[in-house]
């Protein structure tokens, strides 16, 4: 049987992805934004995933996690970004309009408002028409992914304030926050366990090939808006590892989730 592979259409995962095939991966890959994937992992129409850290902590009793992997950052991620024309210490109470693309910046945000600022009740809305904008407009909004990272080093929007939320969450933790976790659905590993390992092998392969060369790498996948310098800089700020830091900052955020009432219950970490 095939492992369906999902995998998040955006430059940072570049770095896993790029060179698994060179390292014998033969499965099928699966496009989609975040959101979309939690979908599929939870239909079945993919067995694992890089995906939302919150679509695990919300079902989390369906999966488990490929040890060792996830899509984080410690200092800043340049691409999980919250843009407003007001400070956000002066925000409260105002509608933030959000990205329909992601579940884990999304509730990262609305924790962050609570717990870090105050807020009572967090209002938001996902608009019709696209982030950017929104932005034109000068209300605060989130938006993620390769868009973000464009809007950021092209110097668009520049009327608002750009908060970086993976810098937000480490000033007031001091802990990396994991975006994404590689979610196994548990089907799939009483099915494909040998697969699964084998995976997990070619992952750390992958990465490791793109760790020797990333200059070369980024030459040849960037886009025109993006020097193979600044995407090389891009993805040093993210970390791919899944360790005693990171695991730390995922729990913490989970107990945020609990206690704002975004998670009923405090998630068990299972691993394959």
């Amino acid at each position: 049987m095939q492992l369906k592979l999902g995998h998040i259409d955006y430059l940072n995962c570049v770095p896993l992805f790029h060179h698994l095939p060179d390292c014998g991966f033969d499965g099928r890959i699966i496009n989609g934004v975040p959101s979309q994937l939690n979908k599929m992992l939870a239909l079945g129409e993919v067995d694992v995933s890089p995906s939302s850290s919150f679509e695990y902590g919300r079902h989390y009793k369906d999966y488990l996690l490929l040890p060792g992997h996830s899509i984080s950052a410690f200092t800043q991620v340049q691409s999980v970004l919250f843009f407003s024309s007001t400070p956000i210490e002066k925000l409260n109470g105002q509608r933030i309009y959000l990205t329909g693309e992601s579940a884990t910046s999304v509730n990262l945000l609305r924790v962050m408002l609570h717990e870090f600022y105050g807020w009572q009740k967090v209002e938001c809305e996902v608009p019709v028409k696209p982030i950017e904008k929104i932005l034109e407009q000068g209300k605060p909004a989130l938006l993620i992914g390769d868009r973000a990272l464009k809007v950021s080093l092209t110097n668009e929007s520049v009327d608002c304030i750009k908060y970086d939320l993976a810098q937000l969450w480490w000033q007031h933790t001091g802990l990396p926050f994991v975006f994404a976790l590689w979610i196994v659905r548990r089907k799939a590993f009483e099915s494909l366990p040998d697969e699964l390992s084998l995976l997990n092998q070619q992952l750390t392969q992958s990465y490791q090939i793109y760790s020797d060369d990333p200059l070369t790498l980024a030459q040849t996948v960037r886009p025109q808006w993006l020097t193979a310098e600044q995407l090389v800089g891009y993805w040093s700020s993210m970390s791919y590892l899944l360790d005693e830091q990171q695991l730390k900052g995922l729990n913490y955020f989970f107990q945020l989730c609990v206690k704002y009432n975004y998670l009923p219950q405090m998630p068990e970490l299972n691993f394959t």
